[in-house]
Parts: C-alpha cells; structure tokens; sequence
C-alpha cells in the first residue's frame, strides 16, 4: 500500500462526514467561540494518541506475539463491521453528555476520531511496514488534517450537503471501505498459508 492509499484508508475510517451529526449534537449547547477550541483540542488529543499507536503498536504485538497475518484478518474484520456500520448506520447519539457540558476526550477524541478501527489499521501498517514509519506519519497527518477541516466547518458542509447527502456520502464511504477490508483479509488468509503451501 502507498501513502496516498494508506491516507485514503485512514480518512474513510476516520469518517468525518459521517460523524458530523453527532458532533454537531455534542457541541449544539456550546457557544460557538467555545466550540471550535473544544473541537480542536479534541483533534489534537485524537491525533496524539494514533501517533502512539502508531509508533507503539508493533512493541505490544511483539509482547503478545501476534503475527502479521493475524493483524491483517483481524484489521479486516473490523474494518468490514465499521464499514457495515456506515452502509446501514444505527440511530441514537453517541454523546450521552448533560446538558451544556463540555466534552473531554470521550467521546469526540475517542472513539469518533481516535476509533478502535483506526488504532488498528495503524498498528497493522506498522506492522507490515515496519520500515516505512515516515510514509505512515504522512498519511496519518493528511487523513487527519482533512478531518480536522471538515469537523471544523462542520456547520458549512451540513448546509451545503444536508442530512441525505450526508448519509449517501458516508455510505458511499462504506462501500469503499468494505472492498479495502476484504483486501485485507484476503492478504492475511493468502500470506497466511502461502509458506505452508511451500513446505508441501
């Protein structure tokens, strides 16, 4: 996978589009002036901590001893249910924050940036390409970037798309994402017993 692929990938789990109804009903009891800090604090939080993940990840799969292959089914599987997800969304608000409160980390900075899905196509990049952490840091830093745009004029893109551009872009997102996460699994399962076939 290349850096603009990887950037790709990132962004489309990141779903930002996606994500702009529950953080407009978060941040809808705020002033405006107050809501695009708690915004960007929140996304500076999300990116800090994928950045752990990212350079972090592969020690703990070293400590666990988890495979590459089994990163790879593993980072599918998850990416194909978020996907799902995103193709046949649920109702309900993510938030559960009284009235006016400001929310700290949970839930904007994890899980909707910072999600379990994104944690693990990281350390699966590192994981794979352990050699190539520049190219990662690149792409995690533009998918982010594109994000933090979108959140941040969150109110202009809800005009200009409305509530069914908004669900027929993030399912289009999902689709997207669906055909990468069977990659990924078909990659695992093939490098999976592609040396087994070999010893035969």
């Amino acid at each position: 996978m290349d850096t603009w692929s990887a950037a790709i990938m990132l962004f489309l789990i990141m779903d930002p589009l996606g994500n702009l109804p529950v953080f407009m009903s978060v941040l809808k009891t705020i002033e405006p002036k107050r809501q695009r800090f708690i915004l960007l604090r929140e996304l500076l939080i999300a990116l800090a901590i994928l950045f752990i993940f990212l350079f972090s990840g592969q020690s703990v799969l070293d400590f666990l001893n988890v495979r590459q292959e089994t990163v790879s089914i593993a980072g599918g599987i998850i990416l194909f249910l978020i996907a799902i997800k995103m193709i046949f969304p649920t109702s309900g608000n993510a938030a559960g924050l009284p009235v006016g409160e400001e929310p700290f980390i949970v839930p904007l900075a994890i899980p909707m940036i910072a999600g379990p899905s994104t944690m693990a196509a990281l350390i699966l990049l590192a994981n794979q390409n352990p050699d190539r952490m520049l190219d990662w840091t690149i792409a995690l830093s533009a998918a982010w970037l594109v994000s933090a745009v979108i959140l941040l004029f969150s109110g202009l893109f809800h005009k200009l798309l409305g509530e069914r551009g908004l669900t027929a872009v993030e399912r289009l997102m999902g689709m997207i994402l669906v055909m990468i996460a069977i990659q990924m699994l078909l990659d695992g399962v093939g490098n999976y017993y592609t040396p087994q076939l070999g010893m035969k």
